[in-house]
């Protein structure tokens, strides 16, 4: 279930079964740095980041810096980064970035999770969400999600989801300074048309009483 405002400046909302997805604005920093800051260690060893670049910066300038970046993009059209709120708090981000259109109408998902919450189906709702969005409202032909092999709680994600693995990219991506491999799994619209009823089902609507 979709729900968006016709202004460009209002935020997006996405509805899960347990989760929100919302784009962020200054009013998040407290949340969002108290889960940073707790679970640094467990998140920034999975992140994008050359070996001479800083881990993320956790201030409140950067951090509304980093939202109007995020508004510039959607915008634009070019990528659509989300809070992940379950009971009303902040637990995460799921973004979906370069995003590319004419013959490709592809895109990237990736996210991250608080350690405190993890386990209990959050992503793979926030995920599901996230994909109907991606192929209902923006009409993208394929999403890929690439994953270091080694990150078993991500991988953890896509597979109770049944993603289509597509192999190793060797060194694809610079992770926390050193040149990582990454599983790809992709969707594709078709594959999404025949099995949308399916991952609704199990992760968006309510569960029958």
């Amino acid at each position: 279930m979709v729900t968006t405002r016709s202004s460009i400046y209002s935020p997006i909302t996405l509805h899960g079964r347990r989760v929100i997805l919302r784009t962020m604005n200054e009013l998040d920093y407290e949340g969002w740095r108290e889960v940073r800051v707790r679970c640094h260690d467990w998140l920034v060893k999975w992140e994008p980041r050359s070996a001479h670049s800083p881990s993320l910066a956790e201030d409140q300038r950067s951090f509304v810096s980093r939202c109007a970046v995020r508004e510039r993009e959607r915008q634009m059209g070019t990528a659509f980064g989300f809070g992940i709120f379950f009971g009303g708090r902040f637990v995460g981000e799921i973004t979906l970035s370069s995003i590319q259109r004419g013959p490709l109408q592809s895109a990237f998902i990736g996210y991250w999770i608080d350690e405190a919450v993890a386990g209990q189906g959050l992503m793979p709702e926030a995920v599901v969400t996230i994909l109907q969005y991606s192929f209902e409202s923006l009409r993208l032909h394929r999403v890929e999600i690439n994953i270091i092999p080694r990150n078993g709680a991500s991988r953890r994600v896509v597979e109770k989801l049944g993603l289509r693995s597509e192999g190793v990219a060797e060194r694809y991506l610079e992770i926390d300074g050193a040149w990582e491999d990454h599983a790809r799994y992709a969707i594709t619209a078709e594959e999404w048309g025949d099995r949308a009823p399916e991952l609704i089902a199990n992760w968006i609507l309510p569960r029958p009483s």
